[in-house]
């Protein structure tokens, strides 16, 4: 039976009526003087990062228009494509946290370049977000839980390339110009802040109008290939690493060891990422910027499941967990805690009928 993931269905209403909604997480005991010297921000990591993300596009781009038409471009608009269409996710993420910049215009500004990238309205999209950490995963509440059960696989390969997270958005884009929000939308943007959503659309389809209006000028479609298809063709990345956020755990669960996870990723990926492998530190203290994050990550380890130690290593083990989801059945993955670790709440024992078994999994109590 498919679920309904709608925020103003039955399933939001039941966890409600069930105190599952707004809980209260469970969070590692940890000095408070060790959180705040984790919480100060850096205007200089940021702007470093940040001036080199920007600098890698321009560059990437500028050799990629100087080589367009012929097909020795591609490389460049594939290097430009992910650095758009990727990196902006993390970028919009951190700045939306307000935890990348010192300087709250920094972050600002950077959030709304990058919210722009992605086609995320920034004033529905921080609503969102709030509204994902504060009831992550629970079905009826988080607007952003991407992998639903059973799995819609053919959405996920079209996201690979942008297409059905695309197509919604500028829907999305299109309703608000006409000065309307999504059934979803309104439960969690304020009322006060609807004529900014309608403003922003506004401002961005002029954005695009005159953008395609260029290609005509000029008769090619690069003006488009610098702004827009780079969320398409670039939007790959930031889908893989995304999906291993939360795919294959527990849902409607008051501990985030179960139903978010830590993967081990190379430089490269880091970089694009902004460090949100570490993504069950992420959500456990959400105001530690991302360039504390693997500190704060040996602070919690000896209280938090291992992280998977590759992107590939990831996806194998999620494997047997999607298949079965998809025959319908409540498969999920209860990552084994180590030894000393804080027991799992009671929740966990509705869980274990359920738990996919492997060398990590964890079928018996802690």
């Amino acid at each position: 039976m498919t679920r309904d993931y709608s925020l103003n269905g039955e399933a939001a209403r039941l966890a409600v009526r069930d105190g599952i909604a707004n809980p209260t997480w469970y969070r590692p005991r940890i000095d408070p003087k060790e959180i705040l010297k984790l919480r100060e921000k850096s205007d200089a990591i940021a702007l470093r990062d940040t001036l080199l993300w920007l600098g890698l596009m321009v560059l990437s781009c500028g050799i990629a228009i100087w080589l367009w038409p012929s097909w020795w471009s591609a490389p460049f608009w594939l290097v430009y494509g992910v650095l758009y269409g990727s990196a902006s996710d993390s970028r919009w993420h951190e700045c939306g946290h307000k935890t990348a910049f010192k300087t709250a215009w920094m972050n600002a500004a950077v959030y709304q370049i990058a919210s722009f990238m992605l086609m995320r309205n920034p004033v529905v999209w921080r609503a969102s977000h709030v509204r994902h950490h504060t009831d992550t995963i629970i079905v009826g509440r988080d607007p952003e839980i991407v992998a639903m059960r059973p799995p819609d696989l053919f959405r996920i390969a079209l996201n690979l390339f942008g297409i059905a997270d695309t197509r919604q958005l500028l829907g999305r884009m299109f309703l608000h110009v006409s000065g309307r929000l999504h059934p979803d939308e309104r439960e969690y943007v304020k009322e006060g802040d609807q004529s900014k959503v309608f403003l922003v659309a506004r401002i961005w389809l002029l954005i695009y109008l005159m953008t395609i209006t260029l290609c005509f000028w000029l008769g090619s479609i690069l003006p488009l290939m610098v702004i827009g298809l780079p969320r398409l063709f670039g939007a790959w990345h930031h889908v893989l690493t995304g999906l291993l956020q939360h795919l294959g755990l527990a849902e409607n669960v008051t501990d985030h060891r179960l139903n978010t996870r830590t993967v081990l990723m190379n430089p490269i990926s880091r970089f694009i990422y902004l460090n949100m492998n570490y993504h069950l530190e992420h959500h456990l203290f959400t105001m530690v910027p991302y360039y504390h994050l693997p500190k704060l990550h040996e602070l919690i380890k000896h209280d938090v499941p291992p992280p998977e130690p590759s992107i590939l290593a990831a996806f194998r083990r999620l494997v047997p967990v999607l298949v079965k989801q998809l025959r319908y059945e409540d498969a999920v993955i209860v990552p084994k805690l180590p030894e000393g670790a804080t027991p799992y709440r009671e929740e966990v024992e509705r869980l274990r009928p359920h738990a996919v078994q492997d060398s990590r999994s964890m079928i018996g109590r802690q």
